[in-house]
């Protein structure tokens, strides 16, 4: 695997120190279900895209985030390299798909920093399912 994962107190952070094709569930990335259970109902998952070198994304990258709990209605925020490419309220249920612009991504890039965050507000404490939510960046 080319990610390595740090957990600290309401965020997680994945590195990637290469481009990893295909649908990848956060148990996949060494993620765990007890890793993501966030009290205050804030999440922030950062993506590190830094050391990856030439890639190309997939045709419509995607995070899916399926959580335990049923939730009336979710916030979510996408930045990347500090500019917001994707702000959106999800509509009650146990999942939320978040379908990102490959060319808006590509055309944000940076030569050495690249990360991109995503900001998710739940209404109530929240205990994300690792098997059951995934990404899909690279192809």
């Amino acid at each position: 695997m080319s990610q390595t994962v740090e957990l600290n107190q309401g965020e997680v952070k994945i590195n990637f120190s290469s481009p990893t094709a295909g649908k990848l569930s956060f148990a996949d990335l060494g993620l765990k279900d007890e890793d993501l259970a966030f009290e205050s109902g804030l999440l922030r998952l950062v993506f590190d895209f830094e050391g990856i070198g030439e890639h190309q994304y997939y045709q419509v990258p995607t995070v899916e985030v399926a959580y335990a709990e049923d939730m009336d209605e979710t916030h979510w925020q996408c930045d990347f390299n500090e500019e917001t490419i994707l702000d959106k309220t999800d509509h009650h249920g146990h999942s939320t798909v978040i379908l990102l612009n490959r060319t808006k991504l590509a055309s944000l890039e940076h030569h050495h920093k690249n990360a991109l965050i995503v900001h998710g507000e739940f209404p109530k404490s929240v205990h994300i399912k690792a098997d059951e939510s995934y990404i899909n960046f690279f192809k």
